[in-house]
């Protein structure tokens, strides 16, 4: 009996050591796993973790706890071959730079642009960080691609396998002095108003689904829009450019912006215009057009207003994205009424991707799931106010499919 009990206490110190040495591990009852490590430190000695998630299916997403961005995605093609088809770094320090295109972040407090970084809300004007030219882009330069998130939950059960991640946004984000805004009057309010509780949930599910729970509180009004920028090549990460990709918007009608990319307010017709994805087309059809909207962007690098669900208790197919070669398909479905396309104009080849390859433009694209830009400042958009006692909720939901025949579908 001596013995056995001596045994038994080797057997669990052994098994304590070798937890102490090697990631966390957790099987999913769906048979998915979540695995984590520590990932780095940031230049303010904050500890960054990474999430690994796999499916029953052999999918994997990898996740930091850094901007609670999305660093790896990989997936099948039609011959069984994985590959990463999210644009990322593959170390910490690049994510921290200031030049970083919020590759696969969480971005808030305000997804896309404010003109002139500033907003009035309950007759009290804020002024934001102009780190956009003249206007306030995605949260200001300290967003919350920027922050080190929590995670407060490790989710593990039939519906797949996740991590809930938590950040508590102060009064007065968004305003860092490191971007001044010439527009910002002695009056103006700097930073965002109120304290906004956030959550981003991350499922990783056996439909070959990424589902991203986006829940959010304030104590006082505020404004709030969140997304996920994560750029897609469905070809592979760092395999060239994604103009052959084939790209479904389902959308009829667009937001026009001036010359610094802020919505006009009208909402015409995409028909007969280069934004016309209501059917699936080449990425690479009209991106070089001289249509005024393309110069302004540069490319495709604006805001569709999506057709309404014709179910009211379902999400939205807000856009199909295909790549013939591989066979590999994205659907997104969102709650959202709007989807930002950005076909990567601005990469220009000085940033070294998680293959060290470098990223040239238009060799990723994102669509992002959102609120219109500027809509704090245009009464004829969806609201983007949140109050007291209110709850701000969203869901997007990546999925991926392989098409059996060749050609896109």
């Amino acid at each position: 009996m001596k013995h056995l009990t001596t045994l038994f206490i080797v057997v669990v110190v052994t098994a304590l050591a070798f937890a102490l040495i090697t990631p966390a591990a957790i099987t999913a009852k769906g048979g998915g796993t979540i695995t984590s490590q520590h990932y780095g430190t940031t230049s303010g000695g904050d500890e960054v973790y990474e999430y690994t998630l796999t499916n029953a299916k052999g999918i994997e997403v990898k996740i930091i706890t850094y901007g609670g961005i999305i660093t790896s995605v990989k997936v099948p093609d039609r011959k069984h071959k994985m590959a990463n088809v999210a644009l990322g770094f593959n170390n910490l320090q690049d994510y921290e730079t200031l030049n970083s295109p919020y590759f696969g972040a969480i971005i808030g407090r305000y997804g896309n642009r404010i003109a002139n970084g500033r907003f009035t809300l309950d007759n009290v004007t804020y002024c934001l960080d102009a780190n956009n030219g003249p206007n306030s882009l995605h949260g200001g330069g300290r967003g919350f691609d920027k922050q080190v998130w929590a995670v407060t939950e490790e989710i593990n059960d039939a519906n797949g396998v996740g991590i809930v991640l938590h950040y508590l946004s102060p009064a007065g984000d968004g305003w860092t002095g490191d971007f001044p805004n010439n527009a910002c009057l002695p009056t103006d309010v700097l930073g965002y108003p109120g304290d906004l509780d956030t959550y981003v949930t991350y499922t990783l599910n056996d439909k070959n689904q990424i589902v991203i729970d986006y829940m959010a509180t304030t104590d006082e009004p505020t404004v709030v829009n969140l997304t996920n920028h994560s750029y897609w090549n469905l070809a592979g990460e760092g395999t060239g450019t994604i103009y052959d990709h084939l790209l479904m918007i389902n959308a009829d009608e667009y937001t026009p912006v001036d010359s610094t990319l802020i919505p006009t307010g009208d909402l015409p017709s995409v028909k007969g215009t280069p934004f016309d994805f209501s059917k699936p087309k080449p990425v690479a059809d009209g991106i070089r057009s001289d249509d005024e909207q393309v110069v302004f962007g540069k490319g495709f690098d604006h805001n569709w207003v999506l057709n309404p669900s014709k179910s009211q208790k379902s999400l939205n197919l807000a856009a199909t994205l295909s790549e013939g070669n591989s066979g590999r398909t994205l659907k997104i479905w969102t709650d959202q009424p709007g989807i930002q396309f950005y076909a990567g104009n601005f990469l220009d080849g000085s940033l070294y991707g998680t293959s060290n390859r470098s990223y040239r433009q238009s060799d990723g694209l994102a669509l992002e799931t959102q609120h219109y830009p500027d809509s704090p400042n245009h009464s004829n958009f969806p609201s983007t106010t949140l109050l007291p006692g209110e709850t701000y909720t969203s869901t997007t939901i990546f999925e991926f499919l392989v098409q059996k025949g060749r050609g896109n579908q």
